[in-house]
């Protein structure tokens, strides 16, 4: 473990507080996405899975599962993704949770998300890590209200 290469992550880290990050690409959400979520988490609730029946519910459409949409938004291609840019001597990087969640609104199937990350606190950890708490925004393409807004908890083993 190199005490450098701690030092140069934090103070690279440290640099980018309250700053957004670069936005990932445009990503569609669609319906055979949705439904294998739905398969993986055995969540089958009709507004996801039923269109038929979606079409006269609250959404007038499906809508992806919360879930879905953050398990997706830190992996999103492009931009800087959960706003950890690369740092030299990280050996591992560890997912601690979740400090908040929230779900402003729905996306819809066929809606096109991002994610715009922004990073919040760093902290070291010990003699070999960092911890660091982003604040992921998933925007939906056309919408004025995110449909996600989180504050990711990881940690980087130096």
């Amino acid at each position: 473990m190199s005490q450098e290469a701690l030092a140069n992550a934090k103070a690279v880290l440290e640099s980018r507080i309250g700053q957004a990050g670069t936005p990932t690409q445009w990503f569609e959400v669609t319906q055979e996405r949705i439904n294998a979520f739905a398969d993986a988490t055995m969540d089958y609730q009709w507004i996801h899975v039923d269109e038929e029946r979606a079409k006269s519910g609250p959404f007038g459409t499906t809508i992806a599962h919360g879930q879905l949409t953050m398990s997706v938004m830190s992996f999103l291609p492009g931009g800087d993704g959960a706003g950890i840019p690369k740092l030299d001597g990280v050996k591992m990087g560890i997912n601690m949770g979740w400090n908040k969640v929230r779900f402003p609104s729905p996306v819809p199937v066929g809606a096109r998300i991002r994610t715009v990350p922004k990073l919040v606190e760093v902290t070291v950890k010990g003699e070999n890590m960092i911890e660091a708490v982003n604040e992921l925004t998933v925007e939906v393409q056309g919408s004025e209200k995110p449909a996600c807004v989180a504050q990711s908890v990881l940690r980087m083993l130096f």
